[in-house]
């Protein structure tokens, strides 16, 4: 049996591209209903990313499935004093301007609350409302370069390496914003105060980085490519095999290092990687470069070695375990056309049951 907790819960989303709206996502499949306000000529600039899916885009639809989509200019006094009225019936407000700019067009959370005192008004930002950034203009790869996580992932000439996932506006933005919403209904529902939730995604980057700021509170600066999780050890590393697939290789604890040296083969002298790091990584790289993904699929199939064949995401989307899980059994329409669903951060009891939702047409 699905249950949907937020069911009942009405969001007003002013955000665009992806964090706000990825918040407001997953609130949607926990059964909260929203409703997405985009600007006149074209709406969320995400519509005309690519790829193209239907009338619109496919990262669009993925991030708005089943939401309504209202125009409103926030620039005309009348439509902005109907947005305002709107907002009594809400209980959520999601929005992703710079600091002062809802305050500007008379929407900020001082003017809501006089109309829904129990309004969880959350504002996601780069650099959070308050500092000497908090007008500065900025993207994912920005927080990740001024909060030193772009400094712990290098080549091997010491370059950072662009990251393939947006870690800031995920991990820093929807995510801290759909809990922090979360934790602000029950306050408001058990004292019918609401609150305004800053949600800075560059602060948020900081709690990735556990090791390495306990490195620093140490006096000691993480090595670039060189530390346990990012390139120094034998026992996290990514190895090319024979057929030019690769190998994720995370046997970390020592029971699974003792199982993978045995099950490679590696010399004895090796096995000791504290004391010569380089050395067994070099002949890790050689040995598994000696056997295809297959047979090395079959060897670790065979032990508990914390290694995975490097999938990509068509073999990702098949893969007999995910579908097991039912990640997939959605679908987002957009006109004529369909496709999966985006899997959302939610256990399979406040999932909704499998379906197809549509993606918001711009009017």
């Amino acid at each position: 049996m699905n249950i949907q907790p937020l069911e009942g819960i009405k969001v007003l989303d002013f955000s665009t591209l992806l964090p706000g709206p990825l918040a407001s996502l997953i609130m949607a499949e926990a059964g909260a209903s929203v409703v997405k306000i985009e600007r006149p000529g074209g709406g969320d600039d995400m519509r005309r990313f690519e790829p193209q899916f239907g009338a619109d885009s496919g990262c669009f639809a993925l991030l708005n499935r089943g939401k309504q989509s209202v125009t409103v200019d926030l620039k005309n006094p009348g439509e902005k004093a109907r947005v305002l009225q709107m907002a009594a019936e809400f209980d959520v407000v999601i929005e992703q301007f710079r600091p002062g700019v809802m305050d500007r067009l008379g929407l900020g959370y001082e003017a809501m609350r006089e109309v829904r005192p129990d309004l969880v008004y959350c504002s996601i930002t780069g650099y959070g409302q308050t500092g000497p950034k908090k007008l500065s203009a900025g993207h994912d790869l920005n927080y990740l370069a001024e909060t030193g996580m772009l400094s712990l992932s290098c080549d091997a000439a010491g370059r950072p390496v662009l990251p393939p996932g947006l870690i800031a506006d995920i991990g820093g933005g929807a995510l801290p914003a759909v809990f922090n919403i979360l934790l602000a209904l029950r306050h408001a529902e058990a004292t019918g105060v609401g609150a305004k939730l800053d949600i800075s995604m560059s602060d948020n980057i900081f709690a990735w980085q556990y090791t390495a700021l306990a490195l620093a509170a140490q006096g000691r600066r993480p090595k670039p490519g060189g530390e346990l999780n990012t390139g120094g050890s034998p026992r996290y590393q990514i190895y090319p095999t024979a057929d030019g697939r690769f190998i994720a290789a995370a046997p970390m604890e020592q029971v699974f290092w003792d199982n993978f040296c045995e099950a490679i083969g590696l010399p004895l002298e090796l096995r000791d990687d504290e004391a010569t790091p380089e050395r067994a990584i070099a002949a890790i790289k050689q040995i598994i470069a000696g056997r295809n993904s297959d047979e090395w699929r079959e060897i670790f199939g065979q032990k508990d070695v914390c290694c995975s064949i490097v999938a990509t995401i068509d073999e990702a989307m098949v893969d007999p375990h995910f579908c097991a899980r039912g990640l997939f059994d959605s679908e987002v329409s957009s006109g004529a056309h369909s496709m999966r669903a985006l899997p959302v951060p939610l256990a399979q009891i406040f999932r909704q049951a499998p379906g197809c939702k549509p993606s918001p047409a711009y009017a």
